[in-house]
């Protein structure tokens, strides 16, 4: 009874009727790549991080930009280098003269939508100072807190043809992502729709209404209230339960990427215009989620190849776990 009376405060159809003005948005921005867009506003609505894993100039950073245009909220990259350090990041408390105090001088990750580029080339310790302001929403300088905005999203990037000089990151930390995603070339049609579409125009241009960034947090709220049926439930441990036993993976899911499938699951359904999960909102999200926590026995590689191969581990583990109906 409690449930459905929450249920009733959420006008699914008006949230997707909103949502869908975003990702109209962006499909006329990027073009050909509507998948691409809808994992990156589930992982928005969520309140996850998604770790985009492509070559250069594929639109990682247009699709960052233009989700910030939209949105009228606040935008920053960063430039992820070796010699990186945790304050150029977090920020750093200076001496005022004037007031004869300490002030605590905000850094970049004080921000709505961050860019982080090509994050692996910054060294362990900054990476670790980073992902934890990621993932705790927080920032603790000299023993005082200091909340980060609200929504806040993470688009990190790397680059998967280059390893000179890189530290990549650790799957205690690649676990802290909810979603691994790739961009791709786009198809000839749509490469010479966007070469014309960009003669003249910047994304910016496209922009024919804005959502404030208040209806964001509406939406984040609303994600939880998106009914996840006990068969469902009993799905995504077995998902995860193979993933532990599978013969290949050295390494399974842990419980919180479980948490993080039944989550992007509830994002994907308002995302729908859903109250309620379906089998398909677990399955199209496995690979995306999942395949980023996973250590194979015999992986081939690293980055881009390594990860199509627990994709396809994946892929085969939902084939042989039966779907609830």
């Amino acid at each position: 009874m409690v449930e459905s009376t929450i249920l009733e405060q959420v006008d699914v159809a008006a949230v997707k009727a909103r949502v869908e003005t975003v990702v109209d948005y962006l499909d006329r921005v990027i073009l050909g790549k509507t998948d691409v867009i809808r994992q990156t506003i589930v992982a928005l609505l969520a309140k996850g991080h998604v770790l985009i894993e492509d070559v250069p100039g594929v639109g990682k950073t247009t699709l960052a930009k233009s989700l910030s245009d939209i949105l009228e909220c606040r935008f920053q990259r960063i430039s992820f280098t070796s010699d990186l350090m945790p304050s150029d990041i977090l920020g750093i408390t200076i001496f005022d003269r004037e007031t004869s105090r300490f002030v605590f001088q905000e850094g970049p990750v004080f921000t709505n939508i961050l860019l982080a580029d090509e994050l692996n080339r910054t060294t362990p310790k900054t990476q670790s100072a980073f992902l934890e302001a990621m993932e705790a929403g927080q920032v603790t300088i000299e023993k005082t807190t200091y909340p980060l905005p609200e929504p806040f999203l993470v688009m990190a990037t790397q680059n998967p043809l280059e390893f000179s000089g890189t530290f990549p990151l650790p799957v205690s930390q690649l676990d802290r992502f909810l979603m691994r995603i790739e961009v791709g070339y786009p198809d000839r049609d749509y490469e010479e729709k966007m070469l014309v579409q960009y003669r003249d125009k910047r994304p910016s241009d496209l922009v024919e209404e804005t959502v404030p960034i208040s209806e964001v947090r509406v939406w984040q709220n609303a994600v939880p209230k998106m009914r996840v049926e006990a068969t469902l439930v009993s799905y995504i441990a077995r998902l995860a339960e193979k993933t532990r036993e599978h013969s290949n993976i050295h390494l399974g899911v842990s419980p919180r990427a479980s948490l993080a499938l039944q989550r992007a699951a509830q994002a994907r359904a308002l995302l729908s215009g859903r109250s309620f999960c379906i089998p398909d909102d677990i399955q199209s999200l496995v690979g995306p989620v999942w395949a980023h926590r996973l250590i194979l026995k015999n992986q081939i590689g690293i980055g881009t190849q390594a990860h199509h191969q627990a994709v396809e581990t994946l892929q085969e583990i939902v084939s042989e776990t039966p779907v609830p109906v």
